[in-house]
């Protein structure tokens, strides 16, 4: 696996990083330090991504990746992307996907969120998988902004839609109906996808004339 080491801010960690390192911290960088409810509810929400835009053969970039587990996940069902780079702020999580030596992994360990220019690296398909459950309207926007920026062809992200499953002090949801406004300001061709879930919704966003896949 070839990796990309970057110096990581050593500042005291931001507010929507600390869920993540006080996993980290209890249960080591296992399945339970990336915050999911299981592995099933992980999986529902990587098939809603594909189900939107299919990785397969096209460079993806992975924003606050973990353990790489959508790597793995996208090359056991078959659907590889011809390049991948993940980025991830928590260097333990950063760490484990490194050792998992996935085929054609480059790991970059910055904070997209402080450093959007780390997500300018040519990809064609950008995902977010609950890296955006635990941050801000404040940032929240503009981290969609720049993301889609940085995007060849599409950017798929998750998010919480209701309280069903904002439960915890440090999550946060968000309205589809705002989320998809601020979309369209960007004049992305969007669609939804809030069927999977109950209080989980997917949106894709395409680049205007790029072909849908």
């Amino acid at each position: 696996m070839r990796t990309y080491d970057e110096n990581v801010n050593r500042a005291e960690n931001p507010p929507y990083l600390q869920p993540y390192t006080r996993a980290v911290k209890q249960h080591g960088a296992d399945f339970r330090a990336l915050l999911w409810a299981s592995p099933a509810t992980q999986a529902a929400r990587f098939e809603a991504l594909v189900r939107m835009q299919d990785p397969s053969g096209l460079t993806v970039l992975d924003l606050g990746c973990g353990k790489a587990d959508l790597l793995e996940w996208l090359i056991i069902n078959g659907m590889t992307p011809r390049r991948y780079i993940g980025i991830e702020a928590v260097a333990e999580l950063a760490e484990a996907a490194e050792f998992r030596r996935l085929d054609g992994a480059r790991i970059v360990r910055a904070d997209f969120l402080r450093e959007p220019k780390r997500m300018m690296v040519h990809a064609d398909v950008v995902y977010l998988s609950g890296s955006l459950n635990t941050i801000e309207d404040s940032q929240f926007y503009p981290a969609l902004a720049s993301a889609f920026a940085s995007a060849g062809k599409a950017m798929v992200f998750n998010f919480l839609c209701s309280p069903i499953l904002a439960g915890a002090s440090y999550l946060r949801w968000r309205a589809v109906k705002d989320v998809l406004a601020f979309a369209r300001t960007l004049g992305a061709e969007v669609a939804q996808d809030c069927s999977y879930i109950d209080g989980d919704c997917t949106i894709a966003m395409w680049k205007s004339g790029v072909a849908k896949s």
